[in-house]
Formats: C-alpha cells, sequence, structure tokens
C-alpha cells in the first residue's frame, strides 16, 4: 500500500510539474528592467483616496502628497469621507486638498463611485485617477512617475508596492507582515511582469492603481462592489478589453498587519473577494472564449492556470492524509512499517511542497530584494523559513472564502488596528 500511494503521488505531482512549466517560464520577466518612455507631456492627475475614520492614519501620505516633485498645477488630492464632521476634512483642507462627504458607503466601492458622481462632468478635467489607501506612503516621486507612465497606451496601471512596516523600525513589523509584503513580488514580479509583456489582464490592487479617465467614463462611474472590487476590475477588463499594465518605477508604500488574526482577517476578505467575483464572472468569460473559438493567452491564464497547483496540492493532501491514516494503522499493530509510512507519505510529500514553496519565495525576494533591505539578517531568515507555511495557509483559507461566498456571506468590514509609526 505505501508503494501504490507513493508511485500515485510521484506520477501525479510529476504531471502537475509538466502543466506548470510554461508558468516558470515566465518568472524571467521579474528580473527584466521594462522600458522607460521620454515624457511628452504633463496630465492631470487625481488622487483618490477612500478614508472613512482615517483621521489619525492618514498625516504621513498627506505629509506625502505635499513632498511631490510634480507640478502642483497638474494633481489634485480628493479625499473621500464618510461624515462630514470627520478630522480628515480639516487635516485635507490645511494642505489644499478636496473632501468629498459620501455618507451611506458600506464599502470602498460606494465610496469611490460616491466620489465619481460628484464629479460628474468635471472627471474631464483629469486624464487619469489613482487610487491610494489612507495609509499609504508616496515617494517623493511617485507622481511623477505616473505621468511617465501614461505615455503608454495602457488603460489600467498599477505601481510597485514597498512594505511600509520595513522602514519603521522592529516594533511596526512581524513575521506576519514581513510576509505580507513578500505577496507583492510575488503577485507583480513573478505574476504582473510577463502579463504586461504579453498584454494579458494583471492581477489588479486597488492601492496604487492608476485609470484613464476613459475607463471611468465606459464603466459609468465605479460599479464594483464585491470585497475585492479592485479584483472585479480585472475580470470586467476580460469583457470590456482594458489593457492594463505593471509600471514598477512609480513606487507606493503599504501597510501590512502585524499580527496573526489581524492578517488572517484581511486575506479571508481578500479571498472571499475573490470567489464572489469568479462566482459572477468565470461563466462569462468562459462562454466568450467559447463563441470566439480560441481561448485568449489571458482567458487561459485566468481560468485554467491555477488547476496545476491545484493537482498538486490535493494528490499532495491525499497522499499525506493516507500516510497518517496508514502510520496510525501500523502503530497500533505494532508494525515497524509505521516509520515507512511516515517518512514516505508524510514527511517527503510536505517536504517537497515545502522545498518548492521555499524556492518559490526565494525568486519573490531576488526580484525585488531592495525593499527587504532594511530587515536584519536575522529577520530575513525567519521571514524565508516562514514564508512557505504562510502560502499554506491560504488553502484553509480560500476553502472558507470560498463557502462564504457560496453562501453570500460577506466578511465585515471592521476598523484596521493601525501601525505606530516614529516617523
Amino acid at each position: 500500500m505505501i508503494r501504490g500511494f507513493l508511485i500515485a503521488y510521484i506520477v501525479i505531482a510529476s504531471v502537475a510539474a509538466l502543466l506548470y512549466l510554461p508558468k516558470l517560464v515566465t518568472f524571467r520577466y521579474a528580473f527584466k528592467k521594462p522600458p522607460r518612455k521620454k515624457v511628452t507631456a504633463r496630465r492631470k492627475i487625481s488622487l483618490v483616496v477612500a478614508a472613512r475614520n482615517e483621521s489619525k492614519t492618514i498625516p504621513p501620505l498627506l505629509d506625502s502628497v505635499l513632498k511631490q516633485n510634480y507640478d502642483k498645477n497638474y494633481f489634485t488630492l480628493n479625499v473621500i469621507v464618510k461624515d462630514e464632521n470627520d478630522p480628515t476634512v480639516e487635516l485635507v483642507k490645511a494642505i489644499g486638498g478636496k473632501t468629498f462627504v459620501v455618507p451611506d458607503q458600506t464599502c470602498k466601492g460606494d465610496a469611490l463611485d460616491g466620489y465619481f458622481k460628484a464629479i460628474g462632468q468635471d472627471a474631464s478635467e483629469y486624464d487619469a485617477f489613482v487610487i491610494v489607501d489612507a495609509d499609504a506612503v508616496l515617494s517623493y516621486d511617485y507622481v511623477t512617475r505616473l505621468n511617465e507612465a501614461l505615455e503608454y497606451d495602457s488603460d489600467i496601471f498599477i505601481t510597485r508596492k514597498y512594505n511600509r512596516n520595513l522602514y519603521g523600525g522592529k516594533n511596526t513589523r512581524t513575521v506576519f507582515s514581513d510576509c505580507a509584503a513578500l505577496l507583492w513580488p510575488i503577485l507583480d514580479d513573478l505574476g504582473n511582469s510577463w502579463r504586461t509583456q504579453r498584454n494579458v489582464p494583471l492581477n489588479l490592487c486597488g492601492q496604487g492603481m492608476m485609470i484613464r479617465r476613459g475607463v471611468v467614463e465606459k464603466i459609468g462611474g465605479w460599479p464594483y462592489r464585491s470585497l475585492t472590487e479592485d479584483y472585479e476590475l480585472r475580470l470586467d477588463s476580460f469583457v470590456k478589453g482594458f489593457k492594463s499594465m505593471y509600471y514598477p518605477y512609480a513606487v507606493i508604500h503599504t501597510e501590512e498587519a502585524t499580527s496573526r488574526n489581524e492578517d488572517y482577517y484581511r486575506r479571508l476578505r481578500w479571498l472571499t473577494g475573490y470567489a464572489q467575483c469568479d462566482k459572477k464572472y468565470r461563466a462569462q468569460i468562459k462562454a466568450q472564449a467559447k463563441e470566439r473559438g480560441k481561448p485568449t493567452m489571458g482567458e487561459l491564464d485566468y481560468l485554467y492556470g491555477y488547476y496545476p497547483i491545484v493537482l498538486f496540492a490535493l494528490i499532495t493532501v491525499f497522499t499525506m492524509l493516507a500516510g497518517a491514516l496508514l502510520t496510525a494503522m501500523y502503530a497500533v499493530r505494532l508494525n515497524p512499517l509505521w516509520t515507512r509510512a511516515l517518512w514516505l507519505l508524510v514527511a517527503l510529500p510536505f517536504g517537497i511542497m515545502y522545498v518548492l514553496l521555499e524556492l518559490y519565495s526565494l525568486l519573490a525576494y531576488l526580484s525585488c530584494k531592495r525593499m527587504f533591505d532594511p530587515l536584519s539578517k536575522r529577520e530575513k531568515i525567519a521571514m524565508m523559513l516562514f514564508n512557505p507555511i504562510y502560502l499554506l495557509e491560504f488553502c484553509p483559507i480560500y476553502v472558507r472564502a470560498a463557502f462564504y461566498a457560496r453562501k453570500g456571506i460577506a466578511p465585515a468590514w471592521r476598523q484596521t488596528d493601525r501601525v505606530d509609526y516614529d516617523e
């Protein structure tokens, strides 16, 4: 029985590896610097910030806006609040920004849609809109680089995300926030770099995402109401034909959760949003590919790109469970084969999965190594050793999230515990 399970594991895991091989080839784009074009014009850009109850969090962002080296006549800060008495209103007014009150907002999508509805025809004043969270900090040349990105003919742009926690001292970061920071190069450098080169819709993130005015006009404001309105825009891009681009020269600093509970809840909301969007768009995207007769590379990436990973995960989990059952059965019977079952069917599959995820983590780290310079050697080692476990935790979180999406349950929005920086 041990040999049978082991052979089945090796065969199916090998098939999964072969199916994943084309994806491995795309990782090379993470280590190629994308081209930059000479700027031919200065565009008018709107920085849009959804900031419900964020008066204690937003000052560093406001300070970074003031330090931008882009012509102040060509960009505007527009902050969305829920209550007209929010202290954020005065903070934004003090630096010459504008605030918009959207009292009936229940999610970020409501806030953004309220802003676009409020400006109405005045949207034509801007060439592009950049969505920024209140806990972010902009690099001094952020808007300048965004204007540079607009030389390309893409409709949607995402920018490089550095982890703000890393630069605030050891009291502002934990192994959880460090691993969360490593997700950005996984998603962007290992994933979105090749998608940009092959004109495949990117995995979008609403933090530091720029959209042209034409997109807003075509979608009629901001119609997305899922927990992950940015991911919903990505799937709608398949339907509406929006072209997206990863532009790593524009850098925004984000904040990650430092506690395990807060980090878990964030990921649960994200994955529930992903499941909501898949439920809404997957059939439509599959139908349009079938009608065309041949799916595009982007549709193949979205519809089937994760199949090899799922196949490998399932055979690994199945083998480990079978191994644990055989180990227990042999141990009860005092059969010495229990050690063989334990090592070959439990430890070996887990070890292979851990090593592969470790190599994956290492590639992500090397693709954005500079971001992790503030970490000590010990912190880097802890992050790299723990990250495979951190990634594995996405599996049970997604199972729970898929159940929530199927039952129409949405984890409620709650005020995030903010990190206390000494900046």
